[in-house]
């Protein structure tokens, strides 16, 4: 469990004489089979966690106090309990489970299945498969709209987004995009739907309403070859202020003005960034470095590495709870 602290200015708002509780991050060693756990006070790993195959996609209940686990090689969703950091249950995800992402009611999962080409949609209360949705070859992204009405699917193959009416639980709609398309995330009113594509080199712009590209976005570092550029996570500030962008073998992350869409800085972090989690006042955000087996801290308000991190081998997913 993360440690009881003195109120820090931070907490001083929430807690003014109880004191808070640090934030924690948890990051998936896809080689390791565990979780690497972090305290943000400290930025040190304080324990970890072991879980099942390949663990890959993190995602957390509303109330935080559920972690799912996609464990792709044994093709499973597992459950923890992170008052007990313990599975508590496994939830049946279909073949190869790699990203997910749960709708705002806090009980349906969409998982999208690699190897079979589907997109599982699963009740995590009673753990009943909700249905099966033929998409494109390699799935592997996925988000909810904050609304609720879309589950979007990006297939690798393909090269295309699915879009998923979340009443029906069926495809209703298809957007091209660049090659190899990994990761979706929806900005903060979901209007818009941000898509990166790994080979094709860009960030697609989609407008949610319309489903139409809207922007594409080009990656360009000076001493780095365009072929290693490869944007992979996305994630985008509560604020609408910045997109920030995981280039994969280019080992920076790409600070972009969410508003103008010019591109500001390149950020070196470590090698092979897949993924990245904001603590929960945005202060930090945390990516996870394949090759080099760490995770980069970086303070959002200077725009600047603080930090690295040694957590297993293969980083892949992370998240932070408060």
């Amino acid at each position: 469990m993360p440690k009881l602290l003195a109120p820090t200015l931070g907490c001083v708002l929430l807690l003014a004489s109880a004191g808070c509780l640090a934030a924690t991050a948890y990051v998936s060693n896809e080689k390791d089979d565990n979780l690497s756990v972090i305290d943000l006070d400290t930025l040190e790993v304080t324990a970890t966690l072991e879980v099942g195959k390949r663990p890959r996609g993190l995602a957390l209940s509303r109330d935080n106090k559920l972690l799912y686990i996609c464990a792709s090689d044994s093709d499973t969703v597992q459950v923890m309990d992170l008052a007990t950091r313990k599975i508590v249950k496994e939830l049946p995800s279909g073949a190869d489970p790699e990203q997910f992402a749960l709708h705002p009611n806090d009980r349906w999962l969409y998982i999208s299945n690699e190897d079979d080409a589907l997109v599982t949609v699963v009740d995590t209360e009673n753990s009943q498969v909700l249905g099966q949705i033929d998409v494109g070859v390699e799935p592997e992204g996925m988000a909810v709209s904050p609304d609720g009405k879309w589950a979007v699917n990006t297939s690798e193959t393909t090269n295309m987004l699915h879009w998923i009416d979340t009443s029906t639980q069926t495809l209703t709609d298809n957007t091209l995009v660049d090659q190899r398309p990994r990761h979706v995330g929806f900005n903060k009113d979901g209007t818009q739907l941000w898509a990166s594509a790994e080979i094709g080199g860009t960030v697609s712009v989609i407008d949610v309403a319309s489903k139409q590209i809207v922007k594409v976005l080009k990656f360009a570092i000076k001493g780095v070859h365009p072929d290693k550029v490869q944007p992979v996570g996305v994630k985008l500030s509560g604020d609408g202020k910045y997109a920030f962008v995981a280039l994969g073998p280019a080992n920076h992350v790409a600070v972009v003005d969410a508003k103008t869409f010019e591109i500001l800085d390149y950020l070196l972090v470590g090698r092979r960034v897949w993924h990245m989690a904001f603590n929960p006042d945005e202060s930090l955000l945390l990516t996870t470095n394949g090759i080099s087996g760490d995770v980069s801290v970086i303070d959002v308000n200077s725009l600047k590495v603080t930090k690295s991190i040694k957590v297993g081998r293969y980083p892949w997913g992370v998240v932070i709870t408060p």
